[in-house]
């Protein structure tokens, strides 16, 4: 996920352009923008009888791939490793919160189901997306990452931190899936408890984002002893600024799928109500 860094901090404006702008990962994007194309372009016949993606899913496949650059192919990923933990913050969020919704959106329904035929790939997907588990196992992971001697520990080598985003950018997916579920005969979870789900994961993400935001003093000495970017950006604001960056994001997009899913059950219910009465006021019904 990007390109490899040295563990110790460079001096400031020492940054290669592979460095800052990860061209391995613009050669993993362009082969995937290439390869999603292809498979639910005109090569789907081979997979399927189905239609090809739809004009928004190939738009909501760029624009997740998009994300993923901008979070692990740009400089937010440098600047955030080695200077500022808000640009850290910053990447989190696009990774865990705005990438997997995105990403399910984009993939047709008979893609997926091709993915996961083998038996033992189903298995896995319908045992880590059981909503209580998937939601529990996501902000566990996230919470402990953000416990100080966990984070230092892990920061302090990259390649470990590359394993542990990557861990949780799977767990973010699986957390996601009882929420933005593209498979129409695999739905967990019905419209009053896909509330229930994304306010419980709102709530349960909350106190790692509050012990950054309202901690008294800087807790990483990973960003406590970095170069600094701006003179007038200390340790501890840069760190309550990567709290709030996280917890608005996540508020943001918890907030648009809640009012979605809101709208679509509150639809579906007047629509049912709607059904009922004509049912009744019909000769047949009485």
């Amino acid at each position: 996920m990007g390109s490899q860094h040295h563990n110790m901090s460079p001096s400031v404006g020492s940054a290669s352009f592979s460095e800052l702008w990860s061209t391995d990962l613009m050669l993993l994007i362009l082969f995937l923008a290439i390869l999603y194309f292809l498979i639910t372009g005109p090569l789907h016949n081979r997979f399927t009888n189905s239609t090809p993606a739809t004009l928004k899913q190939k738009s909501l496949f760029v624009f997740a791939l998009i994300l993923f650059y901008t979070a692990e192919g740009s400089p937010i990923s440098y600047f955030g490793h080695y200077y500022l933990f808000s640009l850290h913050m910053t990447q989190q969020s696009l990774l865990y919160f705005a990438l997997p919704p995105v990403a399910l959106l984009a993939i047709p329904e008979w893609l997926l189901v091709k993915a996961f035929q083998p038996k033992l790939f189903k298995s896995i997907l319908g045992f880590s997306t059981q909503p209580i588990l998937a939601s529990l196992v996501f902000n566990t992971l996230f919470s402990f990452y953000h416990i100080p001697f966990i984070f230092d520990l892990i920061a302090g080598n990259y390649q470990w931190m590359m394993v542990y985003h990557l861990i949780l950018v799977l767990t973010a997916f699986t957390m996601w899936w009882p929420i933005v579920n593209p498979l129409s005969d695999k739905q967990q979870l019905s419209g009053i408890k896909k509330l229930a789900y994304i306010f419980a994961n709102g709530v349960l993400i909350t106190p790692a984002c509050a012990l950054i935001i309202f901690a008294t003093d800087p807790l990483y000495n990973h960003y406590i002893h970095a170069p600094k970017l701006f003179t007038n950006l200390d340790p501890s604001t840069d760190q309550r600024l990567g709290g709030i960056i996280m917890k608005l994001v996540q508020e943001l997009v918890y907030g648009s799928v809640l009012a979605y899913v809101f709208y679509n059950w509150y639809r579906q219910e007047k629509q049912e109500d709607l059904s009922m009465e004509q049912q009744t006021s019909s000769p047949a019904g009485k």
